[in-house]
């Protein structure tokens, strides 16, 4: 796999039942998963963050800054 090629399914599958990129059981960790949001560790309850990806983080720390900021206006 190259570093533009977007993995395979097979691969992101691994990687999701991969309980080494599970910190504490819920807490997603993998560097080699490029993807923000990958889905939670049961899928049908939607995304998660990877918190390996620094644009992930960044994106959570925005949305934070912004939901403290609105609640701080009233």
């Amino acid at each position: 796999m190259s570093n533009n090629s977007e993995p395979s399914d097979e691969t992101k599958r691994r990687w999701h039942q991969d309980p080494n990129n599970w910190f504490l059981g819920f807490f997603y960790f993998n560097r080699e998963d490029k993807r923000i949001f990958p889905p939670k560790r049961i899928a049908w309850m939607g995304w998660t963050i990877n918190f390996a990806n620094p644009i992930s983080v960044i994106t959570l720390l925005i949305f934070l800054l912004l939901v403290f900021t609105m609640v701080n206006l009233k």
